[in-house]
């Protein structure tokens, strides 16, 4: 006997296969913005004008417009002008009442492409080969912005709305900070649930770890290469400095062997070193060196605790080597909580019923050695929030791609859970303009 929620999947599975060129030829058009940090603007206004022309309600800002700094959650904004940094929610209209609310959020920050000899094409070109598009920000994620956006077109193609308002937010900073988020919390926007779209291979996500973005500064002695000896080579002391703070991380991930969530990974928490500067000039000592740093924080770690384990570490360090004075460290991003969507929320019962509909299969949950804008919402407003999207590989690589048949397939899952989690009623014209 055929469900209810199965009747409604096969009905949605048509109306996205009817629009499916249309779907694809949209996320080559998304993915073709190069939209890096302060660079945004353009794919944002192509966004609104999309949602204005399916008669959403759109509202667009800036971070420049909210006040976010004294908010839970805030990070430390760095390098970046916040009068360039757009956000856009559209809201999809409902005067039904009755229904439960929900956020659909996706971010279109993506970060640099690097060395473009690296890439097998124009990173910002993207290409179909086979069952896959590539290119920076197609899986990273662009992809979920796409399965959302038309999750809500296939509703509507077979004659449904939901029976409550959903907020579609498409944000920046996601990659950095997180305050794009957090912005659309300082706007006002709440729901019942909120899923986000990250491209998870279509499991869901229950635990993230937190994050810490920090930045240290050491101070040598210039010289000539003549007298080197009377100089002191900031850059060459940095390795100390480096190896104590993978150190820090190696202790963190033996002393929680036990951890819940993350136990059953060998490294969970990972130290990188993701920029370097230092020196004015090779003829010379150099007299300073900058490391922009990223550290893990797993759940049951609190982020006062890690950043004071940071400053003991960087200031032990630099004791040894009688250079106390000259190590500074500032919080430059990401300063992130861990956070664990708890199972047994109504939320993801509405999309494991989802997912089991369209795919047969039992829902899963992986813990991510990683963060995202789930915190946010979930962390800090309490809202429960899912985090599951379609295949995506290569993220922050140039074998960056996303996967189009589960494209296809993830975006009646969205479809379905929103029929599922918000009710549905009858299309009515005034619901759209």
């Amino acid at each position: 006997m055929v469900t209810q929620s199965e009747s409604l999947a096969a009905r949605l599975a048509q109306a996205v296969e009817a629009d499916w060129a249309k779907q694809v030829s949209w996320l080559g058009t998304l993915a073709s913005f190069p939209s890096l940090r302060g660079q945004e603007a353009s794919c944002q206004d192509w966004l609104a004008g999309q949602f204005a022309a399916r008669g959403w309600a759109v509202d667009r800002f800036t971070l420049a417009e909210v006040e976010i700094e004294a908010l839970p959650g805030f990070s430390p904004v760095f390098e970046a002008d916040y009068e360039k940094a757009v956000q856009v929610v559209a809201t999809v209209p409902s005067s039904v009442g009755g229904g439960r609310s929900l956020i659909l959020q996706g971010h279109i920050d993506v970060v640099p492409p690097g060395p473009l000899q690296d890439w097998a094409h124009d990173p910002f070109a993207p290409r179909i080969d086979g069952t896959w598009i590539s290119g920076r920000g197609t899986a990273d994620m662009k992809v979920g912005v796409t399965e959302i956006v038309f999750a809500l077109d296939a509703l509507r193609a077979v004659g449904l709305r939901p029976a409550a308002p959903v907020h579609v937010e498409t944000v920046s900073e996601e990659e950095c900070t997180g305050n794009g988020a957090l912005g659309t919390l300082a706007r006002g926007y709440r729901a019942d649930a909120c899923l986000i779209a990250e491209a998870v291979g279509n499991r869901l996500q229950r635990a993230q770890l937190g994050s810490i973005w920090f930045r240290v500064r050491l101070s040598g002695t210039a010289a000539h290469i003549l007298e080197a000896g009377r100089g002191a080579s900031a850059i060459l002391a940095m390795y100390d400095f480096i190896t104590a703070l993978q150190g820090l991380a190696d202790r963190t991930n033996e002393e929680h062997r036990d951890s819940r969530w993350y136990g059953h990974m060998a490294a969970p928490v990972s130290f990188s070193v993701g920029r370097i500067r230092g020196g004015d000039w090779i003829g010379m000592v150099p007299s300073w060196c900058e490391i922009d740093c990223r550290i893990g924080i797993l759940p049951g770690q609190s982020l006062e605790a890690v950043r004071r384990a940071i400053l003991d570490t960087v200031a032990a360090c630099a004791g040894e080597k009688g250079n106390e004075a000259g190590a500074d460290v500032t919080w430059v991003g990401f300063q992130a909580e861990p956070y664990v969507q708890e199972p047994g929320s109504a939320a993801e019962a509405a999309l494991a019923l989802a997912h089991r509909t369209v795919f047969g299969t039992e829902l899963e949950s992986f813990s991510m050695p990683a963060t995202c804008d789930v915190r946010l919402y979930g962390f800090h407003y309490g809202i429960p929030t899912l985090c599951y999207g379609s295949l995506g590989e290569g993220l922050h690589s140039p074998r960056e791609r996303a996967d189009l048949e589960s494209m296809k397939k993830t975006t009646v899952v969205l479809a379905l859970f929103i029929a599922e989690w918000c009710g549905t009623a009858p299309l009515n014209s005034a619901d759209y303009g």
